[in-house]
C-alpha cells in the first residue's frame, strides 16, 4: 500500500477512536434519570425512624418505620451496659474491679479513650466511658470481661435482647462498630431503654451524667441534647454512617417519664430536634384519668450538672415505700442474725449529696423492717456520687431485701465486701 494511503487509514482509525471515546465519556457522565436518582438515593440512604413511649405502660403513643431494620451504631453499648449492670447486681463484677485491656480493645477505632494494651480500668469507669465518650475500646474491655470474647458477648447480647423482646435485633460487636449482620429497631431500641429505666433505675442514673474525670483530665459526653431539654436525663447517642444520627432519650415531666428514639438523623442537631420535638408532643397528651401516671423518682443530679439551680434540685434515685416483712424469726435467731452480720451489702441509690445518701439509706432499713435487721446504713462516695447502703447483711438476706425492693419497681443490687 502506498505510504499516503496508509497513512489516510491510520489517521481515519485515530479519529474514529477518538469519536468512540468521547461518545462513551458523554453516556458515562450524564445525569442519572430522575428515577434512577432516587433509587440509588434509597439504597445508600440511612433509615429514618421514630418511636414515642409512655415508659410506664410501654404503650407507644407515636411511631414511623419503628420496625423498619437498621444499624444501631453505639445504641448498641445499652445492651453492654445492661449486662454490666446485671453482672454487678449477680455479684460477678465490682464497681472497684480492675479489668485489663486487650490487644484487641486497644486496637478499636475511635471514638475511644486510647487504652493501652496491658493497661487496666475499673469497671465504674468503664461504665462513665461508655456514657459519656462512647468509648468503643472501652465497650470491648467489658464485652470480653463478661462474655471471654467479644464475639461470644454478642451471642449473650442478641439472646438477652430476645428475652426482653427485642425480636429484630442481631448484635455483633459490643460497640455498635460497624458490621453488616449487626441490626436493630427503633421499637427495640425504645424495648431496651425502658428496661434500662425500670429493672435498672440504681444504675440508670449513670446515664445522666456529661463528664467524669480520667487519668487528670475530664472526659466530656456527646448528648448535647440533656443540657438543653428540661427533665431528660438520659439516655445514649449513635452514629455510624449507615445509620446516621440516632438518639435514644427518656425525659421526666410531672412524674410522667416518656422515652423518645430517633434513628437516621442526618446532623446530630437535627436529630435532637426530632427527639425535642416528639418528646413535646408527648408530654401535651393528657395522661389516662383511668390509669394515672405514677409518680416517677428523680433521678441523680452531680455535681457535673448544667447549672447550680440544676444541682440544688432533686436528687433522689429512689427509695420505695416498702410494707416491712412480716417476721419470720424467733428472737433468739434474730439476735443471732444480728451478732453474726455479713459481709454483704445492699446499694439503693446514688446522691448529690452525702446527706441525701444517708438519710436514704437509714429510711430503707426502716421500711425493710426485719428484712433490715443486723444492717448499717452507709454511704459510699465514688465517681463523684454519694452512694447509700446497707451493709453487714448475710448473702440470703441481701438478696431477699432487693428482691422486695425490686418487686415494689424500684431498683437495688447487692454487692460482697471483700
Amino acid at each position: 500500500m502506498p505510504l499516503l494511503a496508509r497513512v489516510s487509514t491510520l489517521l481515519f482509525s485515530l479519529t474514529a477512536l477518538a469519536v468512540l471515546v468521547a461518545v462513551l465519556a458523554a453516556l458515562l457522565l450524564a445525569p442519572l434519570p430522575a428515577a434512577a436518582r432516587t433509587s440509588a438515593k434509597r439504597s445508600t440512604a440511612p433509615v429514618a425512624a421514630e418511636i414515642l413511649m409512655d415508659a410506664q405502660s410501654g404503650k407507644v403513643l407515636r411511631a414511623r418505620n419503628a420496625d423498619t431494620l437498621t444499624y444501631p451504631a453505639s445504641l448498641t453499648k445499652m445492651m453492654t451496659l445492661m449486662l454490666t449492670f446485671e453482672a454487678l447486681e449477680r455479684g460477678t463484677l465490682r464497681l472497684n474491679q480492675s479489668l485489663v485491656v486487650s490487644q484487641h480493645a486497644a486496637s478499636m477505632p475511635p471514638s475511644r479513650l486510647w487504652l493501652a494494651p496491658g493497661s487496666t480500668i475499673t469497671v465504674e469507669q468503664a461504665i462513665l466511658a461508655l456514657v459519656t465518650r462512647s468509648a468503643n475500646d472501652v465497650a470491648v474491655v467489658l464485652g470480653e470481661a463478661l462474655g471471654g470474647s467479644e464475639e461470644a458477648f454478642a451471642k449473650t447480647m442478641t439472646a438477652r435482647a430476645r428475652r426482653l423482646g427485642m425480636r429484630r435485633t442481631v448484635f455483633r460487636n459490643a460497640s455498635g462498630l460497624p458490621d453488616r449482620l449487626q441490626r436493630t429497631t427503633a421499637r427495640d431500641m425504645a424495648i431496651l431503654s425502658r428496661a434500662l429505666i425500670r429493672s435498672h433505675a440504681g444504675h440508670y442514673a449513670y446515664f445522666k451524667r456529661r463528664s467524669f474525670d480520667w487519668q487528670g483530665g475530664t472526659v466530656y459526653g456527646h448528648n448535647r441534647l440533656m443540657a438543653r431539654y428540661p427533665g431528660m436525663d438520659g439516655i445514649k447517642t449513635g452514629y455510624i454512617a449507615a445509620s446516621g444520627f440516632n438518639l435514644a432519650a427518656s425525659a421526666v415531666r410531672d412524674g410522667r417519664r416518656l422515652i423518645a428514639v430517633v434513628m437516621g438523623g442526618y446532623s446530630a442537631n437535627s436529630r435532637d430536634t426530632q427527639v425535642a420535638d416528639l418528646l413535646d408532643a408527648g408530654f401535651k397528651r393528657p395522661t389516662s384519668p383511668s390509669r394515672p401516671a405514677p409518680v416517677q423518682p428523680d433521678l441523680v443530679i452531680t455535681r457535673n450538672s448544667a447549672s447550680t439551680t440544676e444541682r440544688s434540685t432533686a436528687v433522689s434515685v429512689a427509695v420505695p415505700v416498702v410494707k416491712p416483712a412480716p417476721a419470720t424469726k424467733s428472737g433468739a435467731a434474730k439476735s443471732a442474725a444480728m451478732n453474726a452480720g455479713g459481709s454483704w451489702s445492699i446499694q439503693v441509690g446514688a446522691f448529690a449529696s452525702n446527706a441525701a445518701a444517708l438519710r436514704s439509706a437509714r429510711d430503707t432499713a426502716k421500711r425493710l423492717g426485719t428484712l433490715a435487721d443486723g444492717a448499717s446504713p452507709a454511704v459510699v462516695r465514688s465517681g463523684g456520687l454519694y452512694k447509700a447502703r446497707l451493709t453487714g447483711l448475710p448473702a440470703a438476706d441481701a438478696a431477699a431485701a432487693c428482691s422486695t425492693l425490686k418487686t415494689a419497681g424500684h431498683g437495688c443490687f447487692a454487692l460482697q465486701g471483700r
